[in-house]
C-alpha cells in the first residue's frame, strides 16, 4: 500500500521553511494527540503519521533524500523513520516533546512531568466591598479567608511523624507509567502515587496523608487611593501552599465599590445633583455642594458653588481638582455639580398673590425657552388640526374629545 506524501500529511508546500514546518506540526500534533482524544485509534494513527512526517522533513539531510527518492530514500520499504534506517526516534513522544518542550510534560505527561517534583499552590480569589470614601482616600483593612498550609506535625510529607514516604512500587519512583501499543507508547501519571514517586505507608493523623491542612488566615491589606470598581490587587505568595515543597500560589483581591447615596463616579470625575431654590436660580447666588476630601475634614467638607442668574435645571458647574485621585499619580478629577431648580410648594395666599403679580410682569424676553416652545407647539397643532392651531377647529376637537 502506497504511503501518503509527507508534505500532504502536514498540509504544507514543498517549499515550506523550518518555521512553517514546525508550526504545521505543532497544530496537527496538538489536535490529534491521544491524550486529547481519549485514546481514539484514528487520532493515534493520525498523530503517528504527522510525527513521522515531521521527523523526516525537519532533518535537512533526510528531507533532501526524501525530496529526491521519496519514502525509499529515508526508510526503505516504506518503513519510515520508525523502522530500520529511519529517523531513529525512540517513540512519537520524543518528537512531540522536542517541539513542545516543558509544556509537553505539563499537558500530556511527557518527560517534563515524569518526576514528582514540587508543584506550585493554587491561586485564591477574595471579593472585598469598600465604600466610595475608602476608594477616595485609600484604606487599610483586615481580610480573613480559608487556605491550605503545610501540615506542621508531618512537615508536609503526609507521613506519620517519625516515618517517611516510601518509593512507589508501581512506577519505581518515576511518577509516571508507560503504556505500550506496539511501537506507539503513551505515558501517564502514576495512578497510585499521583506523580509523586513516593507513597505514604502510615498516614499522618492530622492531615490524613495529604501533607496539607485547611485553615483560616488573616492578612492586613492596604487599599490604595483611586481604586475603581473591579480593580484587582495581587498578593504574591499568599495563596494555597504548594505540594512537595513547591511555592505558594497568589491571592487576588477583587474590589467592588458600594453605590453612594450622593455621588456617582465617572472615571476620575464625581457627579452630584444639588437642589437650588427658584429664587437663587433666578437671581444668582452661592450654594454649598458636598464633596469628598482628605481625612483632615473627615469627608464632610463643602464646596462653594456660584450659581449664575437664570440657571436652569440640568446645568452643570465643574469644580477642578475635587474629584477622584488617579491611582498611579497626583492627578485628580473634577467635581461636576448638576443643578436641580426647585419650585416652591404650599404657598400662603399672600405668596400666591405675589407669584401671580410676578407672572403677569414677565414678558417673552424673560422666558425665551417657553416662547420658543410655544411657537413650535402652535405650528405642530396647526399641522394636525388645521387652521392656525388655536381656532374653532382646535376647540371643536377638544370638545369632541
Amino acid at each position: 500500500m502506497a504511503q501518503r506524501d509527507y508534505y500532504e500529511i502536514l498540509g504544507v508546500e514543498r517549499t515550506v521553511d523550518a518555521a512553517g514546518l514546525k508550526a504545521a506540526y505543532r497544530k496537527l500534533a496538538m489536535q490529534h494527540h491521544p491524550d486529547r482524544n481519549d485514546g481514539c485509534e484514528e487520532a493515534s494513527t493520525r498523530f503517528k503519521e504527522v510525527s513521522e512526517a515531521y521527523a523526516v522533513l525537519s532533518d535537512a539531510q533526510k528531507r533532501a533524500a526524501y525530496d529526491r527518492f521519496g519514502h525509499e530514500g529515508v526508510g526503505g520499504g516504506g518503513q519510515g523513520p520508525f523502522g530500520r534506517g529511519g529517523a531513529g526516534y525512540a517513540d512519537v513522544n520524543d518528537i512531540f516533546e522536542q517541539v513542545f518542550g516543558d509544556a509537553f510534560g505539563d499537558v500530556f505527561g511527557g518527560r517534563g512531568a515524569r518526576s514528582g517534583g514540587p508543584r506550585r499552590g493554587s491561586d485564591l480569589r477574595y471579593d472585598l466591598e469598600i465604600t466610595l470614601e475608602d476608594a477616595y482616600r485609600g484604606t487599610d483593612v483586615e481580610i480573613s479567608f480559608p487556605t491550605t498550609t503545610a501540615c506542621e506535625p508531618c512537615e508536609g510529607t503526609g507521613a506519620k511523624p517519625g516515618t517517611q514516604p516510601v518509593t512507589c512500587s508501581t512506577c519505581q519512583g518515576a511518577g509516571r507509567v508507560r503504556q505500550a501499543n506496539g511501537f506507539f507508547q503513551v505515558e501517564r501519571t502514576c495512578p497510585h502515587c499521583g506523580g509523586a514517586g513516593k507513597r505514604v505507608a502510615e498516614a499522618c493523623a492530622t492531615c490524613r496523608g495529604q501533607g496539607q491542612v485547611r485553615r483560616s488566615r488573616t492578612l492586613s491589606l492596604k487599599v490604595p487611593a483611586g481604586v475603581d470598581d473591579g480593580s484587582r490587587i495581587r498578593l504574591t505568595g499568599e495563596g494555597d501552599a504548594g505540594l512537595r515543597g513547591g511555592p505558594r500560589g497568589d491571592l487576588y483581591v477583587f474590589l467592588s465599590v458600594k453605590t453612594h447615596e450622593l455621588f456617582e463616579r465617572d472615571n476620575l470625575d464625581l457627579l452630584v445633583t444639588v437642589p437650588v431654590p427658584m429664587t437663587v436660580a433666578a437671581l444668582g447666588g452661592a450654594i454649598d455642594a458636598p464633596c469628598l476630601v482628605s481625612e483632615a475634614c473627615d469627608g464632610r467638607c463643602k464646596a462653594p458653588v456660584q450659581v449664575p442668574a437664570g440657571a436652569q435645571t440640568g446645568r452643570t458647574i465643574r469644580i477642578k481638582g475635587k474629584g477622584m485621585p488617579h491611582l498611579n499619580g497626583k492627578q485628580r478629577g473634577d467635581l461636576v455639580v448638576e443643578l436641580f431648580v426647585e419650585t416652591p410648594s404650599d404657598l400662603t395666599p399672600r405668596q400666591k398673590e405675589l407669584m401671580q403679580e410676578l407672572a403677569l410682569s414677565f414678558g417673552e424676553d424673560q422666558n425665551p425657552r417657553n416662547s420658543s416652545f410655544a411657537g413650535k407647539a402652535k405650528r405642530f397643532w396647526a399641522d394636525i388640526l388645521g387652521g392656525d392651531g388655536d381656532g374653532p377647529g382646535s376647540s371643536s376637537r377638544e370638545s369632541a374629545a
